[in-house]
């Protein structure tokens, strides 16, 4: 698990210049190795964090003179061994012992077919040096991410978007459609970033670069919705094949050379990974709470269900309680750390959290990715009552924070030019394979909104402190076999239902049936106090004023009653103040 980042000139050749500059901004996810090497019209930068094969022997960028390729590589390759051991009978000879060279030598072996073989996160990029060309690739469900610029001079990339701005070369050009995206989604999805220009490689494909700038993408995988009603298994068949998947997948994410520990925050979710690693076998796990101040009358821990859990299988368990000036001291730096603006409330309960977890381990399990994959947010179970011709509206009432009439009044009208994000859900419904609206609805959420949502906090918040989040939640084989179960069986009983029916078998009842929780962090939540203090700050700098992103009378509006703007995903106040923060941090002008 590192930090990745590089140049291909178009121009002749490459320098180490704007490289260097951006690994100084992804020192923290590699803080235990740096490497640069420049060839040709073509230099590679990486930061190391140190999970697989801790030997020098590991590091990068990693060269195969031999084979003639050169790789930089952030993530975790699950089914590495077999991989290699497979490689061997093939005739290919390893000088380490991680999955780096195993990716390396299956590239040389079947190329761009060799990603239906690779079972993990991943986003990397290899040089052939025969054909001067550059092969990138990024893992299924993009749990892994990859951002680059290409214009007439060169191509850039890097593993967050503020280390790719550290080249003078990336415009900074804020995207109509990525602001537009960001007020309604919370996130800014699919190729688009906040930029104009400046795009994310999609996951499940990769993309060839060659020396003159020519590219060419494919897709290798893509979630598919081939749920089919006319199957014959019975609930307890589909029970006992989930049960293997989700046993499968969290024993696959222990593969590492150091210890693995657990972010339990005593939901169903986590719960159930610390009881499943338990039945695997682990014993003295390490798990890991937070908790906050109380405001009003509002709870600020969950430590309560956490212990549960913690007692029951003995875990080394860890509770971090951060006061209420605690939360506010590390709000920025917080955000210096968000690859673009994250408004959900609990970003600063993962940082704080991954801070203290970092001093006792390099890698975790976390629970992200379940909501969307067996059905539990609140939006699904009105699906299922919509008509393919009303679906792409009930899902924009449920999930989007604004409506377009709202975005209209709240930005400036340059950001409002057409309704890019209803348009964009639109257009993903009428092409999405599936046939019902809740399908439709669960394969956006887990191949869109889970990607460049709840898995970049958690890359972004973990990776600060050079900690390895996994997510068996997302093990693509699981993920598969989730979508061909009826949605009945996630939706029942208030979503997630076959997932508790598993979850039975393994852990105590008292955390299953609770009510949903999340990383309550109320002072943030309530914009009150020190917040709306800063939110008044933010907005009364010039760099907000000469800006023209917002609409700033209707700002004053919100600044003088916070309350009244307070909508089901949290203060509306808030997203604005951090966008306009997220940009003065990283001196976008």
């Amino acid at each position: 698990m590192c930090g990745i980042a590089g140049e291909i000139s178009f121009a002749g050749k490459a320098s180490t210049l704007y490289v260097e500059k951006m690994l100084e901004k992804l020192a923290p996810r590699g803080p235990d190795g740096w490497g640069v090497s420049a060839q040709g019209n073509v230099c590679f930068g990486h930061q190391r964090l140190k999970v697989i094969d801790l030997t020098a022997a590991g590091a990068q960028p990693m060269h195969d003179s031999a084979l003639g390729l050169s790789i930089v590589f952030n993530g975790c390759i699950y089914n590495y061994k077999a991989l290699r051991a497979e490689l061997e009978q093939l005739g290919h000879r390893f000088f380490s012992t991680s999955d780096t060279e195993v990716i390396l030598k299956a590239y040389a072996q079947w190329q761009e077919q060799c990603m239906a073989r690779l079972n993990g996160m991943f986003a990397f990029a290899i040089w052939h040096r025969d054909s001067n060309s550059t092969f990138f690739a990024r893992d299924r469900l993009g749990i892994k991410p990859l951002y680059y610029h290409q214009n007439r001079n060169g191509l850039w990339f890097s593993s967050t978007l503020p280390s790719l701005l550290r080249c003078a070369e990336v415009p900074r050009e804020l995207n109509p459609a990525g602001v537009h995206q960001y007020m309604a989604f919370r996130a800014i999805v699919g190729t688009d970033t906040l930029f104009s220009n400046v795009y994310k490689l999609q996951p499940g494909h990769w993309m060839r670069v060659s020396a003159d700038g020519d590219v060419k993408q494919g897709c290798y995988w893509q979630l598919h919705t081939d749920t089919d009603y006319s199957d014959k298994r019975t609930e307890a068949d589909w029970q006992q094949a989930l049960k293997a998947a989700l046993f499968d997948s969290a024993k696959r994410r222990l593969e590492a050379d150091v210890p693995v520990g657990v972010l339990l925050s005593g939901g169903l979710d986590s719960s159930l990974l610390v009881g499943m690693l338990s039945e695997l076998g682990q014993k003295q796990l390490h798990t890991f709470s937070i908790g906050f101040d109380d405001v009003a009358d509002e709870e600020g821990n969950e430590f309560k269900y956490s212990d549960i859990i913690a007692r029951h299988y003995d875990t080394q368990h860890n509770k971090i309680f951060a006061r209420h000036d605690t939360l506010l001291s590390h709000l920025r730096p917080c955000i210096d750390a968000m690859s673009e603006p994250m408004v959900s409330h609990d970003v600063i309960g993962f940082y704080l959290l991954a801070q203290a977890v970092s001093q006792h381990v390099k890698v975790v399990q976390s629970g992200q990715g379940a909501d969307e994959v067996f059905a539990g947010y609140h939006w699904y179970p009105p699906m299922t009552e919509a008509t393919e011709r009303e679906a792409a509206q009930r899902y924009a009432q449920a999930y989007f924070s604004w409506d377009e009439s709202q975005l209209t009044q709240v930005l400036a009208p340059q950001y409002c030019l057409r309704n890019y994000s209803f348009s964009y859900i639109q257009q993903y419904f009428a092409n999405c394979g599936a046939q019902l609206p809740v399908d439709k609805a669960l394969h956006l959420d887990t191949a869109v909104m889970l990607v460049d949502d709840p898995l970049k906090r958690v890359d972004n918040m973990t990776m600060a402190f050079g900690l390895e989040a996994r997510v068996p939640f997302l093990d693509h084989e699981l993920v598969e076999l989730a979508f061909k179960i009826p949605h009945q069986l996630k939706l029942r009983d208030g979503g997630k239902y076959l997932l508790k029916q598993v979850a039975r078998e393994v852990i105590p009842a008292s955390v299953i049936d609770r009510p949903k929780g999340y990383f309550p962090v109320p002072a943030l939540r309530k914009m009150q106090g020190e917040y709306l203090q800063l939110a008044k700050e933010v907005f009364s700098q010039n760099a907000a004023r000469q800006r023209q992103l917002f609409n700033l009378d209707y700002i004053d509006t919100m600044l003088a009653a916070p309350d009244k703007f307070s909508g089901r995903f949290g203060s509306k106040l808030w997203q604005a103040t951090l966008l306009e923060l997220w940009l003065q941090q990283h001196n976008i002008e």
